[in-house]
């Protein structure tokens, strides 16, 4: 399933690297701001530049810190095309279900990852980056700071005072709702 490289090494085969890494592909521009309703766009246009840049593909990191370099920059130029009219899409209603604790959690759920992408949405982009590979993706800190092009230490403080706007974000939805 892999194509050989003389001196560097293995070259990932495209439709086994497609099959298993869609769903990262598609739940990391989901969390880095990336609307439902564009990610099959977003998430095949990520693919059209690893196809293309595949045999470029050195393995120096992990081939998963390389897809999220690619799935940051391609939700970045996304999320800056202000000119582009995106269409507000509804609520949708949960899933049928038997039991009536099964659809309350659902429902539950789905309010609490509402909830984390309105505090995402407020961050800025640096600070969204390392909050999403390190606690959601759980990238180790080594790998979020190679894959945003920042210092370690960098990495840190992002991390620092993007966890602080999610603690304040929660807070400040606990008050709201009391």
């Amino acid at each position: 399933m892999e194509l050989q490289r003389s001196s560097v090494g293995p070259v990932p085969d495209f439709r086994a690297l497609y099959t298993s890494k869609a769903p990262l592909v598609w739940r990391t521009l989901k969390r880095l701001g990336v609307r439902e309703a564009d990610l099959e766009d977003v998430a095949q246009e990520v693919f059209v530049v690893v196809h293309r840049r595949l045999p470029e593909f050195e393995g120096r990191s992990s081939i998963d810190t390389w897809l999220y370099g690619i799935c940051l920059r391609i939700a970045s130029d996304f999320r800056k095309k202000a000119h582009v009219k995106r269409e507000t899409d509804l609520a949708e209603a949960p899933e049928r279900s038997h039991s009536g604790e099964t659809a309350t959690r659902q429902i539950a759920m789905r309010q609490a990852r509402l909830k984390l992408d309105e505090a995402l949405n407020e961050l800025d982009e640096d600070k969204r980056a390392v909050f999403v590979l390190f606690e959601l993706e759980q990238l180790s800190m080594q790998e979020v700071a190679e894959t945003v092009g920042a210092p370690v230490q960098t990495a840190y403080a992002r991390l620092y005072a993007a966890r602080k706007h999610i603690e304040a974000f929660v807070n400040q939805q606990r008050q709201v709702s009391a």
